[in-house]
């Protein structure tokens, strides 16, 4: 196992994951069945926020993203006392109007191919928990709750929650009980003189998984779309500031906490949002960085179509407490073939002794 001692460092970097152990005919088979669960719309949703301007929902085509990912699966051990988490971005996997073709279309739910992507891409991956973006409802999670268990991974637990935005939530499915949630002392903030709520909030949920607690903190900071009332770089730091305050009060309360946050934080890892989570390295509670990049070593986790640029905003951090625990050769970037048509983000797998 690599060291987490030091800032993300090339040595360490190299110490990523390479492909996984061959399918079972099970897993397969299963996935066949949650296909069809995905044919029932999800529930409609209000649209609280402006939609996403963009010129078509559908995902790049996987083509231009070669990978020489293969298609294996990662079977479930019985012995294993550690944990598999999944950070993942779902590209909206809720009802909200989408252009396609050139089209308008009012109310439309995540695209049923999209979603067999996703479904394919983490059922192959067996994971104890997954920590999820982009949610709409609490139905729109009970979907994709259902649709693993179709596909060979039962989750049972799950717990949702969001902040100002609406339409966009997040939510937690996991193998082992949920035993506490919470939420930041506020998520309120003033900025040049007008008052906002963080878009999606915090996601505060403790698992306990083979006696030993894991406390996960979930986010999906401020995109870099432009806002008409605001500056999002600036908004986008507000909420980083937020998010360390909780950080700050859970280490302070209980510094061995073993401390996990994640997420979609919209931003790259030397800018000002990333340095006020992470906090000053040295210090107690600092939170590392996982060092995770995909079988090609790049550690890109976000395609931006639009503008053609491809970007790292999707992050794992850990605690003191807990980066001693990191199976840092099991930790990568999710680069199997169907990420390209489940979600303009790429999951990551973080794996814990």
């Amino acid at each position: 196992m690599g060291s987490l001692g030091t800032p993300e460092s090339p040595a360490a970097a190299r110490a990523a994951a390479r492909p996984c152990s061959n399918a079972s005919h099970a897993i397969a088979a299963a996935l066949a069945c949650a296909l069809a669960l995905l044919a029932t719309p999800a529930c409609g949703k209000k649209h609280a926020t402006p939609v996403w301007q963009t010129p078509a929902e559908a995902a790049p085509p996987a083509a231009r993203h070669p990978t020489t990912a293969k298609k294996t699966a990662v079977a479930a051990d019985p012995a294993n006392s550690g944990l598999r988490f999944i950070a993942y971005n779902l590209n909206n996997w809720l009802t909200m109007d989408r252009t396609r073709d050139h089209t308008d279309a009012k109310g439309v739910t995540k695209p049923a191919a999209q979603k067999r992507a996703v479904i394919a891409l983490l059922s192959r991956q067996v994971p104890d928990v997954v920590g999820v973006c982009e949610i709409g409802s609490r139905a729109d999670l009970a979907e994709l709750q259902a649709a693993l268990k179709a596909g060979g991974v039962e989750l049972p637990h799950s717990y949702f929650t969001g902040g100002g935005d609406d339409l966009r939530h997040l939510g937690l499915l996991s193998r082992f009980p949920i035993t506490r949630t919470a939420t930041p002392a506020t998520l309120d903030f003033k900025l040049s003189g007008s008052a906002y709520t963080m878009c999606r909030g915090v996601l505060d949920a403790t698992v306990e998984a083979h006696g030993k607690p894991y406390r996960l903190l979930g986010v999906h900071l401020k995109s870099k779309r432009e806002m008409v009332d605001g500056d999002q770089d600036a908004v986008r730091l507000c909420e980083a500031r937020l998010l360390r305050q909780h950080v700050d009060a859970i280490l302070k309360a209980d510094a061995s906490t073993r401390l996990l946050v994640y997420g979609d934080f919209n931003d790259t890892r030397g800018s000002a949002p990333l340095k006020t989570i992470t906090g000053n390295f040295g210090e107690a509670a600092y939170l590392t960085l996982l060092p995770i990049q995909d079988r090609q070593g790049e550690r890109w986790t976000h395609f931006w179509e639009l503008h053609d640029i491809y970007s790292r905003f999707d992050f794992i951090t850990v605690s003191a407490s807990l980066k001693h625990g990191v199976d840092l050769k099991s930790c990568h970037v999710i680069d199997d073939p169907e990420w390209a048509a489940a979600s303009d983000h790429r999951a990551l797998l973080a794996v814990f002794n």
